[in-house]
This record gives C-alpha cells, sequence and structure tokens, in this order.
C-alpha cells in the first residue's frame, strides 16, 4: 500500500511493458485463484515465453513496486495480496483464503475482484477481531466503530512491503487506533474512518486487474 497521497499501484501496473503486464497479470490472478504466489521459475517461464529476458521483468516489476520480491528471488508481496499469514484474512465465495498485505488492500480486493469478500482482522496489540464486507464500494463493519490506522515507517525509500504494509491496520475504533499510536511514536500516520478508508482501497486496487489487461 502506498502512501495516501500517492495511490500509485494501478498507474504502476498501467506503466508496466506488455511482457511485465504479462507476468503481472499471471500472479494476481494465481493469488485469486489459489491464494498463493506463483514460484519464481513459473514466472521466469512465462517471461521468457514472450521473447523477453524474465531477469528484466522480474526487475521491472520490482521496481514499479507493484510485486516485492525476497532475498532467494520468491514473491514476498504482490499488493494487495501477501504469500504469507496475516492479521487480515480475505475470503470470498468460491473462492481460496486469502492474506492481505494491509486494511487499505484488504478494502480494494472486492472492486479489484467484481466480487464481494469478506475481511476478518486482529486488532493489533489486542487480537480484537474486525470484520468487513465489502462489496465494491460499499462495505458493512462490525464492529460498527471500526477504523484504519494508516502509518508508515522509515524515511519512504523503498518497497511499500517495508514502509507501510504492516502499519496500515484496522482498529475497533478512532480510540484504539489512537491509543496504538501514541504506545508506537516511531510510526506516524492517521485515522482513516469508514468511508475515507474504503475509497483508497478502492482507488488503489480497483482498476488494478483492468491496469495490468495486456489486451
Amino acid at each position: 500500500m502506498t502512501q495516501m497521497t500517492d495511490l500509485g499501484k494501478c498507474c504502476s501496473a498501467a506503466a508496466l511493458s506488455r511482457p511485465a503486464r504479462q507476468v503481472h497479470q499471471a500472479v494476481l490472478t494465481a493469488f485469486a485463484e489459489t491464494g498463493r504466489a506463483p514460484a519464481r521459475a513459473d514466472l521466469e517461464r512465462l517471461a521468457a515465453s514472450h521473447g523477453t529476458s524474465p531477469a528484466a521483468v522480474l526487475t521491472e516489476l520490482a521496481d514499479r513496486d507493484v510485486v516485492a520480491f525476497d532475498a532467494r528471488g520468491e514473491i514476498r508481496a504482490a499488493y494487495p495480496f501477501s504469500p504469507y499469514p496475516t492479521a487480515i484474512r480475505v475470503s470470498w465465495d468460491g473462492g481460496p483464503l486469502a492474506y492481505a498485505m494491509c486494511a487499505i488492500d484488504a478494502l480494494g480486493i472486492s472492486a479489484m475482484l467484481g466480487r464481494p469478500v469478506t475481511i476478518t482482522a486482529a486488532e493489533p496489540g489486542t487480537g480484537r477481531v474486525i470484520t468487513v464486507d465489502v462489496d465494491g464500494g460499499q462495505a458493512r463493519w462490525n464492529p460498527g466503530s471500526a477504523v484504519v490506522f494508516a502509518g508508515a515507517a522509515g524515511d519512504g525509500s523503498g518497497p511499500s512491503a517495508d514502509r507501510t504494509c504492516g502499519y496500515i491496520n484496522f482498529f475497533t475504533s478512532a480510540r484504539a487506533a489512537r491509543t496504538w499510536a501514541a504506545s508506537n511514536p516511531a510510526i506516524p500516520g492517521k485515522v482513516l474512518h469508514q468511508a475515507r478508508a474504503l475509497s483508497s482501497g478502492v482507488a488503489e486496487f480497483g482498476a488494478l486487474l483492468r491496469a495490468a489487461d495486456p489486451g
């Protein structure tokens, strides 16, 4: 998830070269269908099938920060999806259990997939459960007081997976979010109420698969 003033994942995906868009689409489709990341070897084969350098394609995906890779070259983030369990789970009828990189990412998945989803999240520090049923630009939150705290760490450089994803979370109330923020002064951020948080997710990810469509 990028910072609130720079909702750029759709724009970044749209700016990819055609081979990189093909690979990016394959990554997102794999997550949507299985909840898991494709292996690097599979991505390299797909890139090579389009007559381009696999290394160049994967570097482009990382440079545009639409996919992040670990030290072994495997996917560690394909915004909005995480290949590893996080505190934010997303499910939908007929689909796999998926994990989101952050709260805003989770809120954008319904618009991206074009289907209703259910988000189940654990509040940092307390473990209290928040659920959000999202259908595009509409959502039902439980508890009704729930909010998102959007924080960031570091100097603004590096992938979103390191700068923001661990610090954009659901809270049961604005008071709970501010209490957590007061206990974590190294993580500056702001409380986003429900409409703002949902609109940010839709803006960030709603058109991502269309942006990644190479057709």
